[in-house]
């Protein structure tokens, strides 16, 4: 599925807006880590495969710097597993 500019814009609005990691009990938004449009441009071009696998692959695909960048984790190691029904939610909002 292609997205225009605007479309791709506000998928990173929305990841931003509410997805968080979850380190240690604190919360810290994609919005905030600077991840979010890096999830929204893998996020678009996996939805044709549908909203569950763009989610699950595209968590997978997006690496997170940790301890100033001499490794990398996979994002979906480090959010809750609530945040992946809500991805998931997020992507069907924006098939349609």
């Amino acid at each position: 599925m292609t997205m225009d500019a605007a479309d791709l814009q506000d998928l990173t609005s929305a990841i931003g807006d509410r997805l968080y990691l979850q380190i240690s009990g604190w919360h810290l938004y994609l919005k905030d880590a600077g991840l979010a449009e890096s999830l929204a441009i893998e996020c678009s071009a996996l939805l044709d495969q549908g909203a569950a696998i763009a989610a699950r692959q595209a968590l997978e695909r997006v690496q997170v710097p940790i301890g100033g960048g001499s490794s990398r984790l996979p994002l979906a190691r480090l959010l809750p597993s609530s945040q992946l029904s809500d991805l998931e939610q997020i992507l069907e909002d924006h098939c349609r």
